[in-house]
């Protein structure tokens, strides 16, 4: 009798358990699901399961799992392969996904809820777009569409009322005319509207994508064919309305818009970015990695004059900068050690052979002068400067090098012009000078 109280007893225990689960496919394609629990700061690892046959897998969830916002990784890179889900603490979590749908929540009310609002409103904002387009003055019409709109978005803030998702609806409240507007002034107030509802200092908002996803689209989808002037006035705008005390969201968020704008080659805007907000943000956090990475980006940029650094030639003291003899200069950061370099140099000597007008400027990054010195003896014509230290060489640092060899070509004032990300590009280039 007591072993059937204990087994009614813990079977309520049992029954009550959560979990994550899920089916990939196709199931070749997956190996592994990884869980992590987001915050603002990171994404702590919680555990992983691996896919069977079929590409099903789960993993259980404890009770010292707090609800929040939770991650799944399912390729590399992380980045780039993963979804976030809302976990409540109390209902398991079950979703498909495949490459070609993404991901589609099968079992969980919260995230069920935020799939099933977001189609929702796509489809409103797709009749939206019809109108438009048709150039319609049915006024009439224009009411009756914004009305669906309004009750869409009240029905669905009141079914997520009490719910962990009720904060990212509520975020995502959609400009609503009061009275009909044509496209441009609608527009422009949707513009407006567009991150006023956002709440920068909500922690589930900044744990989750949500935030990032929504100044992405306001910078890069808000206007078609964006000049450099309404990228500048759309970061403008975001920086003004992340108001925040914590400085780590805003610099977290204009650090990813940067890195999308230096991913783009946009070094104009990159720059903006970093002039106008993010090196100020990153000393105020004392995020050196970031102060660093900014900076000689900007440093090294088309267009800008290269940093100088001082050279030994002739065992005369000089510099980058007081160089006078060439046109052009071929600047490669390369090290005696580095097997890339050795095989890369003697292309590099055979290209500038016959080109008197261009001097090579080799900066070694080494960790003592007797290998270096051997091997800089195979290239008489070059320049050399040795950069002790290696990777923590301050010539290095400044120019933000990460991989050897690394190229610049520079004019005869010793402004980049070029920047070859290898020895085929660099090949094409040198034949145009």
């Amino acid at each position: 009798m007591k072993k059937l109280l204990i087994l009614f007893l813990v079977l309520p225990l049992l029954t009550q358990a959560q979990s994550v689960k899920g089916t990939f496919s196709p199931a070749e394609d997956f190996s592994y699901a990884f869980l992590y629990h987001a915050t603002p700061e990171s994404a702590n690892y919680v555990d992983r399961g691996q896919l069977d046959s079929i590409g099903n897998f789960e993993i259980q969830l404890d009770s010292s799992l707090t609800p929040g916002i939770y991650k799944i990784v399912y390729a590399i890179p992380p980045e780039e392969n993963n979804f976030d889900f809302i976990y409540d603490g109390k209902e398991t979590v079950a979703f498909k996904f495949s490459n070609d749908k993404g991901v589609e929540f099968t079992k969980s009310e919260e995230n069920k809820l935020w799939s099933s609002y977001l189609k929702s409103i796509e489809m409103v904002n797709q009749t939206i777009s019809n109108f438009y387009s048709k150039e319609n003055n049915d006024k009439k019409g224009f009411t009756a569409i914004f009305k669906t709109l309004k009750d869409t978005q009240t029905a669905y803030e009141e079914l997520a009322k009490d719910k962990l998702v009720f904060h990212f609806i509520k975020a995502n409240r959609p400009y609503i005319p009061k009275e009909y507007e044509d496209i441009s002034t609608y527009s422009k107030h949707l513009k407006q509207h567009y991150l006023s509802q956002v709440d920068f200092n909500n922690y589930l908002l900044q744990s989750s994508s949500y935030l990032i996803d929504r100044v992405t689209a306001y910078v890069f989808n808000m206007v078609a064919n964006p000049s450099e002037a309404t990228y500048k006035a759309h970061i403008d705008d975001v920086a003004a309305a992340i108001k925040t005390d914590d400085l780590s969201i805003k610099t977290s968020l204009l650090e990813i818009l940067w890195q999308r704008f230096a991913a783009l080659n946009n070094t104009t805007i990159a720059n903006y970015i970093t002039n106008h907000y993010l090196l100020e943000l990153a000393k105020s956090t004392n995020n050196k990695v970031l102060e660093d990475t900014i900076t000689s980006f900007k440093n090294t940029s088309i267009g800008t004059t290269a940093p100088n650094f001082d050279i030994t030639l002739d065992d005369k003291k000089t510099s980058l900068h007081q160089l006078k003899e060439a046109e052009h200069y071929l600047l490669v950061f390369w090290s005696s050690g580095c097997s890339h370099c050795l095989n890369e140099l003697p292309k590099v000597k055979t290209l500038v052979a016959n080109k008197p007008q261009l001097k090579v400027v080799a900066f070694g990054l080494e960790d003592n002068e007797r290998d270096w010195t051997k091997e800089k003896d195979n290239y008489p014509n070059f320049i050399h400067q040795i950069g002790l230290g290696k990777w923590d060489n301050p010539v290095v640092n400044a120019y933000g090098i990460s991989a050897t060899p690394t190229y610049f070509i520079l004019d005869a004032s010793k402004r980049i012009i070029a920047k070859p990300n290898e020895l085929k590009d660099l090949e094409v280039l040198l034949k145009a000078l």
